[in-house]
């Protein structure tokens, strides 16, 4: 009764959602378990703890695909670097498959969300599509001709750390880039922007948020814009103008059928999406200014879709002899 079922892992940089998926992507089962404060034999241990309690619930499971945001090592199955985790050069597939006796694949956690999104989402009936999940930093993942472009060993696609500002800002985490769109219009830095309008505007409600002691991140600067707040949609503004700046490049370059927006940030809607619309409508070339933009439809699950999605896609191809 449990044959195809697969299991999906996203591991982001603050949070990890794994799940059993059906040949239909229904989910059968699911953990959500914190994965900040982690050591990487900590993170690694975590995440062996969860594919066997998984598997423990669900043991018809057949499989485990792996999102992670990192650059990947596709054919090896290494987690080359992380910008917001502490792996560096790990051997993931190697060691969770060891430690659980399932066959695993790996990839980049946007990645996979993108496939999600070809497959059951927003960029479905798309061939060319680009996605970036929009949460702590900033992933991408590029579908091409209808499958996951992923560059020459697998770590192709960072959208995220593509350089908006020659001489901007040193980018969050491990990354050696400066001026990157991370810097500029992720979480983070939505956050940091603010924090920065609280502080210039003590009378606003960001401002009387910050005058009480409330944290000022990007999930309350997005709940005060929602309420209305002007200070607070004025960050929207300059974020999703940001965005739309990077966007620009990536319809120039790619020319796809849609941009699809998920992540945590996308719970703004409009209020970043439509400042990013504008900005590519006038920047880019035509007729790759008339891309659409979209929000994505999966959600907080794109990324546990996706990578059991990825996960089946390969096993059958590995079993039919396809690579």
């Amino acid at each position: 009764m449990n044959a195809g079922e697969i299991i999906g892992v996203d591991l982001g940089g603050t949070k990890m959602l794994l799940g059993v998926l059906d040949s239909e992507s229904n989910v059968l089962w699911e953990s959500r378990e914190a994965s900040t404060g982690q050591t990487e034999d900590e993170l690694v241990d975590l995440l062996v703890r969860e594919v066997n309690e998984a598997h423990s619930a669900r043991p018809g499971t057949a499989a485990v695909g792996l999102g992670i945001p990192a650059t990947i090592d596709h054919g090896k199955g290494i987690a080359i670097s992380a910008v917001n985790l502490p792996l560096d050069d790990v051997p993931i597939r190697d060691l969770v498959s060891e430690r659980t006796g399932l066959p695993v694949f790996v990839d980049n956690d946007a990645n996979v969300a993108a496939l999600a999104e070809h497959l059951y989402g927003a960029a479905k009936g798309t061939e060319n599509a680009v996605m970036l999940t929009i949460g702590t930093g900033i992933g991408g993942g590029l579908i091409l001709g209808g499958e996951i472009y992923r560059g020459s060993t697998g770590a192709g696609a960072e959208l995220g750390h593509t350089v908006i500002a020659m001489d901007g800002p040193d980018c969050q985490g491990n990354c050696p880039g400066r001026g990157c769109v991370e810097t500029f219009a992720s979480g983070t830095a939505l956050g940091r922007e603010g924090l920065a309008a609280a502080e210039r505007e003590p009378d606003s409600v960001l401002g009387r948020m910050l005058a009480d002691g409330e944290a000022i991140d990007g999930k309350a600067v997005t709940e005060v814009a929602l309420n209305g707040d002007p200070t607070a949609r004025t960050v929207f503004d300059l974020v999703g103008r940001r965005l739309g700046v990077a966007l620009t490049s990536f319809a120039n370059t790619f020319e796809p059928e849609a941009i699809v927006i998920g992540g945590g940030v996308i719970a703004a809607g409009d209020l970043l999406l439509d400042p990013a619309r504008r900005e590519l409508e006038a920047r880019a070339l035509p007729p790759m200014n008339r891309t659409p933009v979209l929000a994505a439809e999966l959600g907080s699950d794109a990324g546990m879709i996706g990578a059991a999605a990825m996960a089946r896609i390969e096993l059958e191809e590995s079993e039919g002899g396809g690579g």
